[in-house]
């Protein structure tokens, strides 16, 4: 019987060599965003020297422009289908080779999606240096990767020694990977952004409506890095979030989150995937009071909902005077994704204590039709057409803009309107009451 240790090296192999494993037709998954496997990636393209063609590519969140994404020379060898788009995803898709897969982040990926049109199943994949044991570690995330494996996947994967090792549904033993290349490269970091005076307002906002001891969830972005440090001066919150960001590990080396009185895995901060800076993946090296789940149970609204006082907070593109969020879509043109913000949302509503929240600035600069800027109110009528509901009327709680707090949660249309011209830009207040008149809001 092979040791661990010969196991690994006989898995060890150069980039083509690796992605020769790859068959034509193949249904190819990779590692979500930071978790990505970029030198593999860089180089998926040349599978068409090898004659493979008619691969699906699913990806969420990618972190760099590669040449199978931008170059559509390559669609009818690796056509690519993102369930969240980041910008290199929006160019493609303007470019004819990519599209979009609306889905709730606890749904992505479920054993009926791995199996689908009967395609063999390859995972692209992140892991961090084996243990003694002959355990990898996922590294930054968990959202759909070990299901992957599970549902028997040709596992490829860069072994990075700059990669965290973390716990949980991370764990990968060496017997399960069929295919190691071993990297040494930065692992994708995001910027740090400083604080606008209205993402300080809305932070305000939120964070005096959190209480000491509520479970919060939190995405990227100045808005919820914003809360974050309002957060600061609070006690015995918890974390059970989708996403684990650097605002996370502000709060828990302040004191300000201690997961003391979580109802799931009390004591530890529990997240799907990472994404940030430096500082937070020094922070969750061998951390074991960090763990990662799969996403289909973190972002499970009933799991969410067990949590002691959940509050959930997310962000919009749009919101009409019904109350529903366009969260994904600017029009019909898709920028984002769904994520887990219905999941989130609906979730900490199923808690008896739970709020949800839903900020966004209030107005917003863009081009008129002879490309001028102009300033609009986020706060609408009406969606755009063709807009993108990620958020429906029915599951909305509460609105928060720079100028306050909208609650919705079992509010008629009259009240709703009322409340959100409330909370709009005063330069266009009198515009949505003339709207809602017209339309009949009420």
């Amino acid at each position: 019987m092979q040791s661990i240790h010969e196991m690994y090296q006989n898995k060890v192999t150069s980039i083509p060599a690796a992605l020769s494993m790859i068959q034509s037709n193949d249904f190819i998954v990779t590692a979500l965003g930071g978790s990505e496997p970029i030198a593999l990636l860089k180089e998926l393209h040349t599978i068409k020297e090898n004659g493979i063609y008619g691969c699906h590519l699913t990806n969420c969140l990618p972190m760099a422009n590669y040449e199978f994404i931008k170059n559509n020379e390559y669609k009818d060898h690796i056509f690519v289908n993102g369930w969240f788009y980041s910008p290199p995803l929006r160019n493609a898709h303007i470019n004819g080779n990519a599209s979009h897969v609306p889905q709730h982040l606890h749904l992505a990926l479920t054993k009926r999606l791995f199996a689908r049109d009967n395609r063999r199943l390859v995972l692209l994949a992140t892991c961090s240096p084996m243990d003694r044991h002959g355990n990898l570690s996922l590294s930054l995330g968990c959202t759909y990767e070990r299901d992957a494996i599970e549902e028997g996947a040709i596992v490829i994967v860069e072994i990075n020694p700059n990669l965290p090792r973390t716990f949980g549904d991370t764990k990968v033993h060496i017997s399960e990977i069929d295919a190691i290349v071993e990297v040494d490269y930065d692992i994708p970091a995001l910027p740090e952004t400083e604080l606008k005076e209205n993402d300080k307002k809305i932070g305000n906002f939120i964070a005096e409506r959190i209480e000491n001891g509520s479970t919060i969830q939190l995405g990227i972005g100045g808005i919820p890095n914003a809360v974050a440090e309002a957060l600061k001066v609070k006690k015995q919150l918890g974390i059970h979030t989708e996403m684990f960001t650097d605002g996370m590990v502000d709060l828990i080396e302040c004191g300000a989150v201690d997961n003391s009185k979580k109802t799931l895995y009390p004591h530890k901060a529990v997240a799907t995937f990472a994404l940030g800076t430096k500082k937070l993946y020094d922070f969750l090296d061998d951390n074991t009071s960090v763990i990662f789940k799969k996403g289909k149970w973190t972002n499970d609204p009933y799991v969410i909902g067990q949590n002691h006082k959940m509050a959930s907070i997310n962000t919009s593109i749009e919101v009409d005077l019904f109350g529903q969020c366009a969260s994904e879509s600017i029009g019909p043109i898709q920028f984002s994704g769904t994520g887990g913000q219905s999941d989130t949302a609906v979730g900490a509503q199923n808690c008896p204590e739970g709020k949800s929240f839903i900020a966004l600035y209030s107005t917003a600069q863009v081009k008129d039709e002879e490309g001028k800027r102009i300033t609009v109110s986020k706060i609408v009528p009406m969606l755009k057409q063709g807009s993108i509901v990620s958020l429906s009327r029915n599951d909305v709680d509460y609105v928060v803009t720079e100028h306050g707090v909208a609650w919705l949660r079992g509010r008629s249309i009259k009240e709703r309107v009322e409340r959100l011209i409330g909370i709009a830009h005063p330069d266009f207040r009198d515009g949505l009451r003339f709207n809602a008149k017209k339309n009949m809001l009420w």
